[in-house]
This record gives C-alpha cells, sequence and structure tokens, in this order.
C-alpha cells in the first residue's frame, strides 16, 4: 500500500497498516529528536524513547487524527514528539537537582548507540568489521550533525532519498509536496550538506 492508503486503513482500523505506517516515519522522528535535543541533553534523554513514547500516543490517540494524507500524519507525530521532549527535559532536567554541566564526557556520541545506524543505510564502511564499524559511526555522527545545520524540510527529503532511497514520486507522497519543490529541497540540502561537511574535512562529501 501506499502511504496515503496506509493512513487511510489505519485510521479505519487496521493495526498492521498503523504499525507500517508508523515505521515509515521511525527515521524521521529520530532525526527530529536528534534535533531538538542538545548533545548534552541526549546524554541523559534517549530520543529513541522519546520516538517510542511518541508511537503509543499516536497509536492511543490515532481517532483524535482530523487529517487524510501523509504531510499531515507527519505534522501530527511532529506536534506529539515536540511536545513529549519538552516533558522529557522539564522532568529530567528541571525537577532534578543534578546538573548536566556535571555529567561526564564518557558518555556514548550521538548516533553512536544502536538505534541510531539503523535508519542510516548507505553509509560508507563495512557492517562487519571492527575498523568499518568505527568508520560508519563517525559517518553517522557527522551527518547527524551536518543534518542539524540545514532546514528540517531539506534534511527531511534528503534523508528519504539517499537514506531510505525512496523515489522521487514516493517523496512527494509523503512529504505532501510537489516534484518541483522536492527537487529543489533536495537540490539546496546537499548544496549546503557538501559546503558543511566540506568545512570539518569529512570524507563524505
Amino acid at each position: 500500500m501506499s502511504t496515503t492508503e496506509l493512513v487511510i486503513a489505519s485510521k479505519g482500523g487496521n493495526n498492521e497498516a498503523l504499525g507500517q505506517l508508523l515505521e515509515q516515519y521511525r527515521g524521521y522522528l529520530l532525526m527530529l529528536a536528534h534535533r531538538y535535543l542538545s548533545d548534552r541533553l541526549r546524554r541523559r534523554i534517549d530520543p529513541a524513547d522519546v520516538v517510542q513514547l511518541t508511537y503509543l500516543e499516536a497509536k492511543r490517540d490515532l481517532p483524535a487524527f482530523r487529517g487524510s494524507t501523509p504531510a499531515e500524519f507527519a505534522g501530527w507525530l511532529r506536534g506529539m514528539l515536540k511536545n513529549n521532549v519538552a516533558t522529557a527535559v522539564t522532568r529530567h532536567v528541571t525537577t532534578q537537582k543534578r546538573s548536566i554541566r556535571r555529567e561526564v564526557d564518557a558518555s556514548p556520541a550521538p548516533g553512536q548507540g544502536s538505534h541510531a545506524g539503523g535508519w542510516i543505510q548507505q553509509l560508507p564502511g563495512s557492517k562487519t568489521s571492527p575498523s568499518g564499524v568505527v568508520i560508519r559511526s563517525e559517518a553517522v555522527v557527522a551527518l547527524l550533525a551536518a543534518l542539524h545545520q540545514i532546514p528540517e524540510t531539506q534534511a527531511e527529503a534528503i534523508r528519504l532519498r539517499y537514506m531510505e532511497g525512496l523515489s522521487l514520486s514516493d517523496i512527494v507522497e509523503r512529504m505532501g509536496k510537489s516534484d518541483t519543490a522536492v527537487a529543489g529541497l533536495l537540490k539546496r540540502g546537499l548544496q549546503k550538506l557538501r559546503i558543511i561537511m566540506k568545512s570539518e574535512d569529512s570524507p563524505w562529501f
């Protein structure tokens, strides 16, 4: 089924369709969670946990979703994710006495955990050799950092095209934009990414 058909089927009570639909947006929500949380906050708040909570709320509150398109569904998920990030920050920062500044710097770097690599399938580096794993982890961190520095819509278009391998028509449907708009997002986003990555001496661009 297309993404639009999954949205319609999910609203009709098809749990299997809802599971497939939510899975399509996992990478998008992880990217947003990384964007919304600073490096220090990510040491205490796992973006994947925030995404999982958002999924649970989406399943619970689906009857309240009034849209009918993939873009509207994405916006609905994004709103819930933002609220969950704000709640997590309040709970882990405002209500706790420990200062984030005292957190040890030995925590895993953003993107190096088990959750980040799953939705990035086309980065250089072997998936099996130790050296390849290190290279791939470094590439994930560098790319995530660069994606945070470009507009959200450009980052999402790039993720869908080059990380998930979707066709232009699929991206158009998922984002609810025209062919020309998506092509423009990809072109401008890639140009900005190349500038950012080259300025940081990254070998990937």
